[in-house]
């Protein structure tokens, strides 16, 4: 197997005196789609915020493409080909929908397809009707289509999505996970946080359910399809 992409080991992180995150291991390779599972509460926004450098660690290691990432800023992390769509869409109420996908639009990177604007709007038709709209005036559904069309017109290497089809209308959400389905058919590679433990398993390479800090369980799709004890144990599903 190839070098991974992306490698955490031995991960520790508090705030303040409260410790987090206890000894995480993650590691992915180019193309792979992983599912990041666990209740809420559980420490993967942590692991994720400090894979994307806005969380500092004070013990283990983050690794891309075997390079330390300690001590980078959050944007040259962003610059190796990290993006997210975070958790609550983070779109800018003052800025168009067409504003949002060129202001951010970067070269495409060689290996991976191209995505613009035009890409997004063919992707998201409610999009391209509304690319006038301002972020503010977008529903819930249209301001996460327009968060994934924000991260894709980066280019990115590996493309971090937390909670993507949270409180959305089951339409929406469908249309979402009908665009995941199409990134990992084209190679994306992925990181999912989800609570559609059956959608994960139809769409993921592995999955890592956290618990308490630690990951708890890993293994593959068929793996976990396998074993509802886990689900229960550990998701309450």
């Amino acid at each position: 197997m190839s070098s991974a992409l992306l490698k955490v080991h031995g991960l520790q992180a508090s705030y303040g005196l409260s410790q987090v995150l206890f000894g995480v291991d993650l590691s992915i390779q180019s193309g792979e789609c992983i599912g990041l599972l666990g209740r809420n509460g559980m420490g993967k926004s942590t692991l994720l915020k400090c894979i994307l450098g806005l969380k500092s660690h004070h013990q283990g290691a983050i690794e891309w493409q075997g390079q330390s990432l300690k001590g980078w800023s959050i944007d040259r992390i962003a610059n190796l080909g990290l993006s997210v769509v975070p958790e609550g869409r983070h779109v800018f109420p003052n800025l168009t929908v067409h504003e949002h996908l060129t202001a951010f639009t970067k070269p495409p990177r060689s290996g991976l397809p191209a995505w613009n604007d035009k890409r997004v709007y063919q992707l998201f038709g409610r999009l391209a009707e509304r690319r006038h709209h301002l972020g503010r005036q977008l529903s819930g559904g249209e301001q996460q289509m327009l968060a994934i069309g924000r991260a894709l017109v980066t280019h990115p290497k590996l493309l971090i999505l937390d909670e993507a089809s949270e409180g959305l209308a089951p339409l929406i959400r469908e249309e979402i996970w009908n665009c995941l389905r199409l990134l990992r058919n084209e190679g994306q590679t992925l990181i999912i946080v989800d609570k559609y433990v059956e959608r994960l398993i139809e769409l993921c390479d592995r999955h890592l359910i956290m618990e308490r800090g630690a990951v708890a369980w890993t293994g593959h799709s068929s793996d976990l399809a396998q074993n509802r004890d886990v689900w229960h144990r550990y998701l309450g599903v």
